[in-house]
Parts: structure tokens; sequence; C-alpha cells
């Protein structure tokens, strides 16, 4: 196994489990069986760029976001997946609300910041 495919299998894993699919759903969705992706998701397989192209789409991801942090960078699994977690709330929202909501963050942040 791989670094690299290990690496992308676990962020396969992690986007695929932050929207709620199990690897049977996302196989429908990219049209391979649940074993096939569960090989990916442990860096057993190595993967086409077709398929990298049809598990980002399905996951709305960019193809980028599979290879984001590699080599390890210090920046938190946690932290990855919260990231996540706020990109998926946001991307249901107008620009406008996300003016204000970018807005309130800032504010929150400034209040975190004034009691270092």
């Amino acid at each position: 196994m791989s670094k690299l495919a290990a690496h992308v299998g676990t962020k396969i894993r992690m986007f695929r489990k932050n929207r709620g699919l199990t690897q049977e759903q996302l196989g429908e969705k990219v049209q391979q069986p649940q074993s096939y992706l569960g090989g990916i998701e442990r860096g057993e397989k190595n993967i086409s760029l077709d398929t990298i192209d049809k598990i980002s789409n399905a996951l709305g991801i960019r193809p980028v976001d599979l290879f984001s942090a590699y080599p390890e960078t210090g920046r938190k699994n946690d932290e990855e997946k919260l990231a996540d977690a706020i990109t998926l709330l946001l991307k249901s929202r107008s620009v406008g609300e996300i003016k204000v909501i970018l807005k309130l963050i800032e504010d929150v942040l400034k209040v975190f910041d004034s009691k270092i």
C-alpha cells in the first residue's frame, strides 16, 4: 500500500462519512462495487483519474481536495472534518447569507482574540 493511496483513501472515507453515505451508496453513484470502494478507502487499490473524477463529483468536492494535506502538514484530521462540515453547511446558502455568516465569524474571532 502506498502512502499516497492510503492518504487518498482516508480522505474519501472522511468526505463520504461527512455526507452520511455508505460505501454501497457511494458505489452506486460511481458505478463501482462496495468491495472496490472499501479497498480504495483502505489504500489497497490504485485508482484511475477517471475514478477520482467520478468519486469527487459524487461527493461534491474537487479532485484536489483528496490530495490536500499530503504529505501531512500537521493539520489535524478533526480540523479537516470540521472545515468540510462548515463548507457543506454553506454550500446551500446564498452569497448574501454567506457574507452575513462571514461577518459573524469575524466578530466571534475578534472576541476570542481579545481574551488572549
